[in-house]
């Protein structure tokens, strides 16, 4: 939890008036002259909570980031030259903080080629050049996502002020969609460069604008309220991901050794007796990712398949589903639920196209034996090869 939560009253109430003003413009010139003493004294606790108080009051998304921008842009300075903790060059924000420097290396690399083509917007070879950058960038993608199923469950954990995580995994997802657009645009025909610098500035802007937050926020926040020991175990969960550029280095990390449960007693489920054991086996063998989460929307369980389409983690075992999802679709999420719970419906589905996948995404109510309403199970498997499928086969091929 911030260590802001404590501090006077009165501050706390100024600092949120003057953010509502900058978001709102309503005489922003006014607010940074009334507020001086606050734009230069300001915290990374500070603005993790007053960027709480701010999510909790409901602003659309497009809104509330981009007054978040206009706010941090006044704090830069302060929160620039505030004296904060580096993490240790092997620990998970250590990697974390390793990887942002690998990008700041990239996207300087691409600046030379920007130049170029807007000299020469023809220049294929200058295009097939950058089609390469952007390409690597997608890679960047991993820091995220472990961000995303690793970090912020841990913070959502440990701090009562944690949806500064929501507007992050916003911006993630528009750095997501911008580099593809750029990929694309540089793949077309129809090469469009006004589209192109328009999307290159958002790109640069918004994942400097992360770098920056990670390393003078949230990283040095992180250093004051999360012990040494849950920061260890979230590296030991990261090695089951791929990292972007900088991946950890096994030898450096100290992985304890898990408790073994005895598990020696069969589970009576009605129709057999199995061990927990060949529970596991049996449904980590099923082709399809599966996910519970209970009647309370805590997320109770998933399966561990041999190809995931989803990413999960220990991390997210208790937390509210609602958090699991970005900001922009998290209602439907809520609607599926609700529906579930009030037994209006008792099955959604969902098909997307991912890269060459087709993902079918089903959700299914669970009831007890009374029709109450005990959880939701989400299913996801790739189903080309089910939906390719014609006439019959009634003989073994495996040829």
């Amino acid at each position: 939890m911030s260590e802001f939560t404590g501090k006077q009253p009165e501050r706390k109430k100024n600092l949120l008036a003057f953010c509502m003003r900058i978001l709102r413009a309503e005489k922003p010139s006014e607010a940074v002259e009334l507020y001086t003493d606050i734009m230069e004294s300001i915290s990374a606790s500070e603005v993790i909570w007053v960027v709480d108080e701010m999510v909790k009051q409901n602003i659309p998304m497009p809104e509330l980031k981009t007054g978040i921008n206009k706010i941090l842009n006044l704090f830069y300075n302060t929160l620039n030259n505030n004296p904060i903790e580096t993490p240790a060059k092997y620990s998970f924000l250590g990697y974390l903080s390793q990887n942002n420097h690998e990008l700041d290396i990239r996207l300087k690399a691409i600046k030379p080629l920007l130049r170029k083509l807007n000299q020469d917007e023809n220049d294929l070879e200058v295009i097939s050049a950058l089609k390469d950058k952007f390409t690597e960038l997608l890679l960047f993608d991993n820091h995220y996502v472990i961000e995303e199923n690793i970090l912020f469950p841990v913070l959502e954990k440990h701090w009562k002020d944690f949806r500064c995580v929501q507007v992050m995994w916003s911006f993630h997802d528009d750095i997501r969609r911008n580099i593809k657009s750029i990929i694309e645009l540089l793949e077309s025909n129809e090469f469009d460069l006004s589209e192109f610098n328009s999307l290159i500035g958002n790109i640069f802007f918004d994942m400097y604008a992360i770098k920056f937050r990670e390393e003078k926020i949230l990283f040095p926040h992180i250093l004051q309220t999360i012990t040494t020991d849950v920061l260890d175990k979230m590296l030991q969960e990261s090695l089951s991901f791929k990292w972007p550029f900088i991946e950890p280095d096994k030898s450096k990390i100290n992985i304890a050794m898990s408790s073994v449960r005895n598990e020696t007693d069969e589970i009576d489920l009605k129709t057999g007796f199995l061990l927990p054991e060949q529970i596991r086996w049996m449904l980590n063998h099923l082709p399809v990712d599966i996910t519970y989460v209970d009647e309370n929307n805590k997320v109770k369980y998933f399966s561990s398949p041999k190809k995931r389409i989803f990413p999960r983690t220990n991390a997210i075992i208790g937390r509210d589903v609602k958090n699991c999802h970005p900001q922009e679709s998290v209602h439907i999420v809520e609607q599926i639920i609700e529906a579930f719970r009030e037994g209006k419906k008792d099955k959604a589905n969902f098909w997307i196209k991912m890269k060459d996948e087709f993902i079918l995404i089903q959700y299914f109510a669970i009831r007890d034996k009374s029709g109450n309403y005990k959880g939701v199970i989400e299913v996801s498997q790739e189903v080309s090869e089910i939906k390719a499928l014609e006439g019959e086969n009634r003989l073994l091929d495996w040829e």
